[in-house]
């Protein structure tokens, strides 16, 4: 319960996706990978007319890089409804998105023993 001026908390429970969509197609996962990070760009204002969701969009995204499955899981919306709303606010200029960074090189196994090795001449 919200008193006089307090905005309500997002909650999607009562809200069905297609409403927050508008009945738009969602895009596919290659278009916003899951672990796609995404940040508001500087110097940006919150669209007008901007609905609950998007609003705690931009709260969270305000303070560093989040990925897409992080902003879904903080709002509790569907993935594909966190994608859409994220490539809205990109499409609109209102957001940067990060590609994951590369995967680490396995190192193989001479290199992991030496390292290993002086280590354990550290630790004598």
């Amino acid at each position: 319960m919200t008193g006089p001026g307090e905005e309500a908390p997002v909650t999607s429970d009562f809200v069905r996706s297609y409403v927050i969509t508008g009945g738009r197609r969602l895009p596919s996962a290659d278009d916003l990978a899951l672990h796609t990070l995404v940040t508001l760009a500087p110097d940006r204002e919150l669209p007008l007319g901007a609905g609950p969701e998007v609003r705690a969009i931009w709260e969270l995204c305000g303070g560093g890089y989040l990925s897409v499955a992080e902003v879904a899981g903080h709002l509790s919306l569907p993935v594909g409804v966190a994608r859409l709303l994220l490539t809205d606010l990109f499409e609109q200029g209102h957001l940067l998105r990060r590609s994951e960074p590369t995967r680490a090189q396995l190192a193989d196994r001479e290199t992991l023993e030496k390292v290993l090795h002086g280590l354990e001449t550290l630790i004598v």
